[in-house]
């Protein structure tokens, strides 16, 4: 598409899915193309889907955008939920789940919008928007929340010099966390996006889980994936090239060093 006045004007349907720091950004350059003259006037609704990992208050925010300013354009409150779609042995596909809420239902959309969510996995969780971000940051709170504390702990046993140990502990008295562990090594190239998405998940305990912000854990771990972003070596990896931090000990190994260095340079 030349730019976003086309593409409001010949799709049905916009998917936006972008690091969680540019999803209010993504939703204001549809609304203004959306608001310019050359949006043409349409014989159905154009669908705006937000699928980003923000925080239910930036979604009803969202939401009051389009309705102020491009009555054409029906928000739908979503997040994806695990792994991407992954072809299986027996030739089906594995899907993660997208929960999506709010007053319009894609399965009653024209076109074809009941085969849409069907191929994307969606599911209408009730006519609330905020609903579907929030079940999105209240899953992602206890499965990268976790994760951050792995890395810290992995770290410290590390320095330490009691990582077998460590290992060896987990295995014998919490063999759950013994392999919920092994997340730390899929983590590093997403870790850049996962730093805002720590501070959506603050947000969302803050402004709907009813807690002060003194009493919200995920600013601190906000700033744990930004050390690994931008103070190890593990923020250099990519999902295609991976070279290092596969398997925890070298994930350790990585953030002490990084840590190391940003002592060195405050000494």
């Amino acid at each position: 598409m030349p730019d976003d006045i086309e593409l409001c004007n010949t799709a049905d349907y916009i998917l936006s899915i972008v690091p969680p720091r540019d999803a209010l950004a993504t939703a204001q350059r549809i609304v203004i193309a959306s608001s310019n003259p050359s949006f043409k006037k349409r014989n159905r609704p154009l669908y705006f889907l937000d699928l980003n990992a923000i925080s239910p208050r930036l979604a009803r925010e969202t939401n009051d955008l389009f309705n102020e300013s491009s009555p054409d354009v029906r928000l739908i409150d979503g997040g994806i939920i695990g792994p991407p779609p992954k072809l299986k042995g027996d030739g089906t596909w594995f899907r993660p789940s997208v929960p999506v809420s709010g007053p319009h239902k894609l399965a009653d959309a024209q076109p074809s919008g009941k085969h849409l969510a069907e191929v994307l996995n969606m599911k209408h969780i009730n006519d609330t928007v905020g609903s579907a971000t929030g079940l999105k940051m209240c899953f992602a709170a206890l499965s990268k929340g976790f994760t951050a504390l792995a890395i810290q702990s992995l770290t410290a046993a590390h320095n330490l010099g009691c990582m077998p140990e460590l290992k060896e502990h987990l295995e014998q008295f919490n063999p759950g966390a013994a392999k919920s562990i092994e997340t730390v090594t899929r983590m590093p190239p997403k870790a850049y996006r996962w730093v805002k998405e720590m501070e959506e998940i603050a947000e969302t305990f803050e402004a709907d889980g009813g807690y002060e912000e003194r009493e919200s854990i995920f600013r601190p771990i906000a700033r744990v994936y930004e050390l690994v972003a931008d103070g190890s070596d593990l923020g250099k990896e990519k999902t295609e090239e991976r070279k290092r931090g596969k398997t925890i000990e070298d994930v350790a190994l990585l953030m002490s060093e990084g840590t190391a260095r940003r002592k060195q340079k405050t000494d």
